[in-house]
């Protein structure tokens, strides 16, 4: 019997999970550690974060499904691998500290055949002083409890400005080296749609604020689209959208320190600004996990198996240099480590080996380029041909790992730009590759056939139809693997 243990109940490990037992079934064992107690689909956070959901519709407990399917469940928190095991028994294992109530740091080992890191992000709120919700000024929509929190604050600010005061939205990324500009740009939009809703539009200056060099570039370096027969570039599809709902950009911006109502900001040409807020919406940056890794005779061997920001190093060129350099085949397609065979990463837990937009600092040294995002479509996909690579190497069937390189992995976003079932609308985009294969199309990085985008009330009902997919498809219910991911 075989033991596969899987880090993390995200979207990448969630989905990890359950391809591994669909395949293996019960003649091995798949375990799940996750310190939560909820699966949270996160796109839908924003929708939270205006009201428009409750908390309830954006998330399920975790231990019936896994319970249902077979799945072992410990609801705690990984803090060391031991891929050697110890010097008395090599047999590979992780340390994990259980969250349960009333067996809180509780310490346990789980042994592995393999392993599969899926931990997501650290929200690095402390990246920026004066960032989120619990030890700052500004609000995020990156949990459900938090944007459940950012709700309260919004509500609050829309009732003032219904007494008649002016007000300042702001709106973004908090740090130089976020990613999830796409989060940024939905909550904006459903902000703005909020405040149109309720009447006080006019008492409102919205304010988008992103380390992007330009509009539309969302950390994968802009796109050309096709639309209706004819190419456009997103920062001028995207800049239509800010003309036409009177939002304002702030780009190439870097939150250097927050206080009670006022933002401090660097931006790219070196200049520095103020810019006060009534209230502010700014997603962290991210690292990885706290995980130590240590060898059979108890050295820490961190450094080997993760990058210096905490992600899983896998079959990536870490060494490609300068953005002249950067080419299709630095980009992982296994998601194997390189180190230990029997260990994988997926999602955000893998260590990309550079970023998608092009690299800028700012005269002062500042780093202020978006990091690369690997959320949502990409981290189900991975996750999955992780699962499927694991799976074929238990029944030994002989055939080849399978690929999900992220140069040759074509993604749909769709962003809500307001929720309504009439009155709403959402930004549908799709490209083709995630990240841009120079090499297989030269003239824009992407398949122009497949690389679109349009916006509209369409956009929304989709928008809301993929929400009712995947709490579906993520509850395990008849026939969920039938869903992509």
């Amino acid at each position: 019997m075989t033991r596969i243990v899987v880090l993390g109940a995200g979207i990448a490990g969630h989905t990890a999970a359950l391809h591994l037992k669909r395949r293996l079934g019960s003649a091995h064992d798949v375990i799940v550690v996750s310190p939560n107690s909820k699966w949270n689909w996160i796109p839908s956070n924003i929708w939270v974060g205006v009201g428009k959901m409750t908390v309830d519709q954006v998330t399920f407990p975790l231990a019936p499904i896994y319970q249902s399917k077979g799945i072992e469940f410990h609801q705690a928190l990984a803090t060391e691998i031991h891929p050697e095991g110890d010097a008395d028994d090599q047999t590979p294992y992780v340390v994990v500290t259980s969250t349960l109530p009333g067996k809180e740091g509780e310490a346990e080992k789980i042994t592995y055949d393999y392993l599969i890191n899926c931990t997501g992000p650290k929200l690095n709120f402390g990246a920026t002083p004066g960032l989120g919700p619990d030890n700052g000024f500004t609000m995020s929509v990156c949990t459900a409890p938090h944007a459940l929190e950012a709700s309260k604050h919004l509500k609050e600010a829309i009732d003032r400005a219904k007494k008649g005061e002016h007000l300042r939205f702001v709106i973004g990324t908090g740090h130089g080296t976020c990613t999830c500009q796409g989060a940024a740009f939905e909550y904006t939009f459903n902000v703005e749609h909020e405040l149109r809703e309720a009447g006080v539009r006019d008492k409102a200056e919205v304010i988008y604020f992103t380390n992007e060099a330009a509009l539309g570039d969302f950390g994968v370096g802009g796109m050309t689209f096709d639309n209706e027969g004819y190419q456009t570039s997103s920062d001028l599809w995207t800049e239509s959208l800010f003309r036409e709902r009177g939002v304002q950009a702030i780009i190439g911006a870097h939150a250097t320190n927050i206080e009670d109502g006022k933002i401090s900001y660097e931006q790219l040409d070196g200049s520095t600004h103020e810019l006060p807020f009534d209230f502010a919406m700014l997603i962290p940056p991210f690292r990885g996990q706290d995980l130590k890794a240590f060898d059979k005779d108890g050295e820490d061997i961190s450094d080997k198996l993760f990058n210096p920001a905490g992600f899983l190093k896998v079959d990536a060129n870490y060494s490609a240099g300068a953005y002249e350099n950067w080419k299709a085949d630095d980009w992982p397609k296994t998601y194997q480590s390189p180190v230990y065979g029997n260990i994988y990463a997926a999602g955000i837990a893998f260590a990309p080996p550079h970023q998608i937009s092009k690299p800028r600092t700012s005269p002062n040294g500042t780093v202020i380029t978006p990091a690369p995002p690997r959320t949502g479509m990409p981290s189900g996909m991975i996750a999955k041909a992780v699962a499927y690579t694991i799976a074929d190497r238990v029944r030994g069937n002989g055939r080849k790992p399978h690929e999900a390189p992220m140069t040759n992995l074509g993604a749909a976003c769709v962003a809500s730009a307001g929720n309504g079932l009439f009155s709403g609308s959402a930004a549908a985009m799709t490209m083709n590759p995630v990240v841009p294969n120079w090499e297989q199309y030269p003239a824009t990085g992407r398949d122009i056939r497949t690389t679109t985008g349009e916006i509209g009330l369409a956009g929304h009902w989709v928008k809301f139809m993929l929400h009712v997919l995947f709490i579906y498809k993520a509850k395990a219910r008849p026939l969920w693997w039938l869903i992509p991911e």
